[in-house]
């Protein structure tokens, strides 16, 4: 028995499983939280923000490869962990996407600034915890995800700014 197990564990589809989970996981929060986001509307428009803001097409080329990155870093360290190792794994990253598509309702869908500052804080941490995490059982997934940490960092710093320009 436990040599089929083995061999099951190396066909084809079973290799690329956690790889096409965490895409759709990926690709799933990618689209809920793009449902929010509307940096057409007046509201946004008429907001005061800082003048080192990257142009709006910038948003766009940066995050369709950073989901990328986070769909491949998933698949990679769920492929190398199992048992509750992987469960844990599974739900801090599940966790992360929720923060990551909850930011874009608490800033734009709520036209809040400052939720948003929650939210992104809490999408930070939640960075932090992932990769400490993903690290564990796979190194150089962790890694692939730091330009996401970073930009999520970045992100929390704009939002930062953005708040405090349109306080009151």
């Amino acid at each position: 028995m436990r040599l089929t197990q083995e061999l099951d564990a190396r066909t084809p589809v079973t290799r690329w499983k956690p790889y096409a989970v965490s895409a759709v996981a990926v690709a799933t929060s990618a689209v809920l939280g793009g449902a929010a986001v509307d940096p057409h509307s007046d509201w946004y428009r008429a907001l005061r923000k800082p003048p080192w803001q990257p142009p709006g097409w910038a948003f766009g080329l940066v995050w369709t490869p950073l989901y990328a990155t986070i769909a491949w870093a998933g698949g990679h360290a769920l492929s190398r962990t199992h048992g509750a190792e992987r469960r844990a794994l599974a739900v801090g990253l599940g966790a992360n996407l929720a923060l990551n598509t909850a930011w874009n309702w608490a800033f734009f869908a709520r036209r809040s600034p400052a939720a948003g500052v929650v939210g992104t804080v809490l999408l930070d941490l939640s960075n932090l915890l992932l990769v400490r995490r993903m690290h564990r059982s796979d190194p150089y997934g962790a890694r692939v995800l730091a330009p996401y940490a970073a930009w999520c960092a970045f992100a929390t710093a704009l939002n930062v700014d953005i708040a405090r320009r349109n306080a009151g």
